[in-house]
């Protein structure tokens, strides 16, 4: 017979990490990381959110847009629309 391979035992259970500390230390990284590699990151965390496909509106080359990316949007806008129709009134009353 071959050569027989060694058991390998199961991989001990990960620690729990915090949330907020993996995010940290990805964001401190981020600089470090070169072009191609900050493309490799964002193609994973693309491919994240197709796998969870919740909240997501649609997702191309350009990027993913979420549920959330769209609420952000039409506050800003809506703020936007608040500041303009104040400055009218104002120049009506003035």
């Amino acid at each position: 017979m071959g050569k027989e391979l060694p058991i390998v035992d199961a991989p001990a259970p990960r620690q729990q990490v915090s949330a907020v500390s993996t995010v940290a230390e990805i964001e401190a990284a981020l600089p470090q990381l070169s072009t191609e590699e900050l493309l490799r990151v964002e193609q994973a965390l693309h491919q994240q959110y197709r796998r969870r496909g919740g909240g997501i509106i649609y997702h191309d080359s350009y990027g993913v847009v979420t549920e959330a990316d769209l609420i952000a949007s039409a506050e800003e806008t809506f703020l936007a629309c608040d500041r303009e129709e104040a400055e009218h009134a104002q120049h009506r009353a003035g």
